[in-house]
Order: structure tokens, then C-alpha cells, then sequence
């Protein structure tokens, strides 16, 4: 088989974190029942006018400001025309050539390669509604969404492979969370990726003929997508067919790409000015304004943990990819005399027990204090590490305080020599052939006596002390 390049671009529409809907006073609070959030003005009913939600313009300028566009002095609302069951106008207020944001970038690291994506452009938009198909063949229409506030976030063709597609995504999931932009979930909508495909022979200039991948609900989908579609149009080129430009489904529960219909061009929308809202002129001075507003982003906060912190570039990494879990961890290492510590307990058994649970670090009983509380007393070993990974079960399931476990359970550590000589002396004399091992040079038998001691002291016994008295006795 002939050798391909492969080109990605991506259209990410984010949802702005706003209370209410970008032309009119609806709510935007998701999972409400269908056709509560709308109005005159979201339905796009006659003799109505839309207003922008000032909150829309401020949010759409973060998100440029911290993707590092330029930001437009001057853009304009325009009518893109089309019709769809759920877009109740028949056309949809977005920007078109004048957009908000224009000419960033994000830099993203593939297996220890950092690479820079553009970013071309970023215009705001509203929402179009949801249709709902029942079991028997009849479709709904829920119009909450229309008109919720959106921006598009569009990249140059420079992404080569799946998997820097996904580094993309994550990367500016995480600067869109950090600034508050939006939630980005993306099981609820929030956040959805198409993307463009193409592929070309390594080593020319040409692109080839791309096809827009839709309806993926998370990174790993987007993964998958794209390594199917890439695989298919390769497939076929190697069979002398001819790529279609074309907009193709991601079927999740067969793992496959499918044509829905021909892909659409600029000039089939009709685009023209919105009569209807004033063009917007940037002012200086609010420019500034939301640029001094801009929180500390990722890549900063990944750095001043390692200055600050003295944590090793992965722990920063790992630590600074949620926002919610570095806020968390920042609280813990502020509180901390060891911020290594808590960490380590974070990128373990926290994030082990999120997963497991698919919840989020702010859903939990277990406050940055009492893990510090917790680091402390496994520190100064008042309890062992093994015991310590209980008392967080203890914390995890209940929001005890770690000492209030310890005290109730009586997990204190047992450093008294006398007490753990008594366990070792009866594991020594339990184990005949063992010790006859270690005294022929098997240490690695050492380890089963000490586990045998832990075992009778109920895991409590000073693990050091455990293994000097057991080194002195044989």
C-alpha cells in the first residue's frame, strides 16, 4: 500500500457558561423539561428582536484572548440560512466573515513531541434545538437549547494523526474549563468536535479530498473516528475509488463511519449581514479589561508547580489536566509541608476512586484539609502506609477525619519494640524452613516473614522496626 499523509482539522463548538441564552432572557440550565427555556425571541417568532447577552461577547474574548488570536476591533452578526426540523427560523444568527477571534494557536505534546495547532478562527453563534425520536418511528422537537450561546472554535489542517487530534481536544478543554469559558461536558452537549479528514501521498502539497466526521461524544470516540476514517479512505484510494466530499457519521456501537449526505459549501448558507444587531466595536479599554480578568491558564500553573512545588514535569502534568484537581491540589500543597505527599495520594487512590465512580474531585466528602491531615499522620507514623490506605476508604466512604478513624478503629502504628519482638519471635518459630532459607543466602524470604509479622500485628507493626528485629533474630 501506498504511503499517506494524513490532515485533520477540527470545529469544536464550546457552550459559554452563561445563565441565560445569547439574544434573549431564557434560561440555559440543562435537563429541564422540553420547551421550558424558550420565548418569542429564541422560537424566532414574527415582529421579535434579538439583544446580545453582553456576558456571550465577554466570554467569546476569553476564549480568543487565551487561545493567543488576535482580537477583531470590528465583527458583525449574520444570517447563515438553512433549514432544519429543529432550527425553528430557518437560519441560524453566527459570524461569518467578520468573525470575533482570529490567527491562535494551542500547543500540544504527542508522545514527548510538542507541536504548535492554529487556529483560524472563533465566531460566536446560537444554538439550534434537539430532536427526539421515539420508540414507534415519531420525532420531537425540544427547543430548550435554541439559541443557548455557542462559540465555533475552527483549526488550520494541521493536525496529522488521531492521536494529535485528542492531545488538540484535551488541551483546549482544559483552557476552556481553566478560564470558565465553559463546563465542556460532553456527555450533556456542551462541548462537540466535527472533524475535516483528508489524506494525501507522503511528500506531496496537495490535500486531498476531505470528508466531515460528525456525531462524536468524547476523545476516545473522536479517536476511533479518526482512525477509521483514515484507514477507510486509504482503503479506498489503494481500490481506485474516488474520495467523496461528503458528511459522515460516527456510528459508536458499530465503529464505523456513514455517509448522511453531501458535505455543504459557504455559498449554500446565503449568508448575509444580520439586519437585525448592530456590527460590534472592540474597545481598548474593554479589551483590557477581560484580558487582566484571564485566570492563571494550564501551561502556568503546570510551571509554577514545578518551581513552587518542586514536583517533576509528569506530576505537574498529570495534576494541572483537570482544573477542579489542580485547584484541590494547590489547596493541599499551600497546607502541606511535603507538597509531594498529597500529590502522590491524588494521582493515586483519589483519581483511582474518581474514575472508578465517574465523579468529579468537588463531589466528594474528603476536604484538602483532611488529606493533609492524613499525609501527616503517615509522615510522622502515628499510622503505616498500609493502614493509611484504609483510614482513606474510611474518609472516601463516610468524610470522617482521618484521626477520628484512626482513633475509633485503633490503627495506631505499634512502635513498641517489646510488643512487635512478641510477633516476630512467633513467626520466627512458625517458620523453620524459611529461616534455614534466608541463613542460605535466600533474602528474598525476608519478605515473606515480614509480611507474616504485618499479618499478626493486623497491619499495625512499624514496617522498620518489623525488619530490623527479623534481620538481628535469624
Amino acid at each position: 500500500m501506498q504511503s499517506y499523509e494524513t490532515v485533520i482539522g477540527l470545529e469544536v463548538h464550546a457552550e459559554l457558561l452563561t445563565d441565560t441564552k445569547i439574544f434573549c432572557g431564557c434560561s440555559t440550565e440543562f435537563g429541564k423539561k422540553p420547551n421550558e427555556n424558550v420565548c418569542p425571541i429564541c422560537l424566532g417568532m414574527p415582529g421579535t428582536l434579538p439583544v446580545l447577552n453582553k456576558n456571550v461577547l465577554d466570554l467569546a474574548v476569553t476564549a480568543g484572548l487565551a487561545l493567543n488570536c488576535e482580537i477583531a476591533e470590528f465583527s458583525k452578526f449574520d444570517r447563515k440560512n438553512y433549514f432544519y426540523p429543529d432550527l425553528p427560523k430557518a437560519y441560524q444568527i453566527s459570524q461569518f466573515d467578520l468573525p470575533i477571534a482570529r490567527n491562535g494557536y494551542i500547543e500540544v505534546e504527542v508522545e514527548g513531541e510538542k507541536k504548535k495547532v492554529r487556529i483560524n478562527r472563533i465566531h460566536m453563534e446560537e444554538d439550534a434545538g434537539k430532536l427526539v425520536h421515539a420508540a414507534g418511528g415519531d420525532s420531537m422537537v425540544d427547543f430548550n437549547r435554541t439559541g443557548v450561546a455557542l462559540i465555533e472554535i475552527v483549526t488550520e489542517p494541521d493536525i496529522r494523526s488521531p492521536k494529535e487530534a485528542k492531545a488538540y481536544l484535551e488541551a483546549l478543554k482544559n483552557i476552556l474549563q481553566y478560564t470558565e469559558v465553559s463546563d465542556c461536558k460532553m456527555e450533556e452537549g456542551s462541548l462537540r468536535c466535527d472533524a475535516n479528514v483528508s489524506i494525501m501521498p507522503k511528500g506531496s502539497d496537495e490535500f486531498g479530498t476531505k470528508t466531515e466526521v460528525k456525531n462524536m461524544n468524547s476523545f476516545k470516540a473522536v479517536e476511533k473516528a479518526l482512525e477509521y476514517e483514515v484507514e477507510r479512505q486509504m482503503e479506498a484510494l489503494e481500490y481506485g475509488e474516488e474520495i467523496v466530499q461528503e458528511t459522515r457519521r460516527w456510528d459508536e456501537s458499530k465503529q464505523v463511519t456513514i455517509s448522511m449526505r453531501s458535505k455543504e459549501e459557504a455559498h449554500d448558507y446565503r449568508y448575509f449581514p444580520e439586519p437585525d444587531l448592530p456590527p460590534i466595536v472592540m474597545k481598548e479599554s474593554e479589551l483590557e479589561r477581560i484580558r487582566a480578568n484571564i485566570p492563571e491558564l494550564p501551561k502556568e500553573k503546570k510551571e509554577r508547580f514545578v518551581s513552587e512545588y518542586n514536583l517533576s514535569d509528569y506530576d505537574a502534568g498529570v495534576l494541572t489536566s483537570d482544573k477542579k484537581i489542580a485547584d484541590y491540589f494547590d489547596e493541599c500543597a499551600k497546607k502541606s509541608e511535603n507538597p509531594k505527599k498529597p500529590a502522590n495520594w491524588i494521582m493515586g487512590d483519589l483519581l483511582r476512586v474518581l474514575n472508578e465512580e465517574n465523579r468529579e474531585i468537588d463531589e466528594i466528602k474528603i476536604t484538602s484539609d483532611m488529606l493533609v491531615e492524613l499525609c501527616k499522620l503517615e509522615e510522622d507514623g502515628t499510622i503505616s502506609s498500609k493502614i493509611a490506605k484504609e483510614v482513606f476508604e474510611e474518609m472516601y466512604k463516610n468524610g470522617d477525619k482521618p484521626e477520628e478513624v484512626v482513633e475509633k478503629k485503633g490503627l495506631k502504628q505499634i512502635s513498641d519494640q517489646g510488643e512487635i519482638e512478641q510477633f516476630v519471635e512467633e513467626v520466627i518459630e512458625e517458620n523453620p524452613e524459611t529461616i534455614e532459607d534466608i541463613r542460605n543466602g535466600k533474602d528474598k524470604a525476608m519478605g515473606f516473614l515480614v509480611g507474616q509479622v504485618m499479618k499478626k500485628s493486623k497491619g499495625k507493626a512499624n514496617p522498620q522496626m518489623v525488619n530490623d528485629l527479623l534481620k538481628e533474630k535469624i
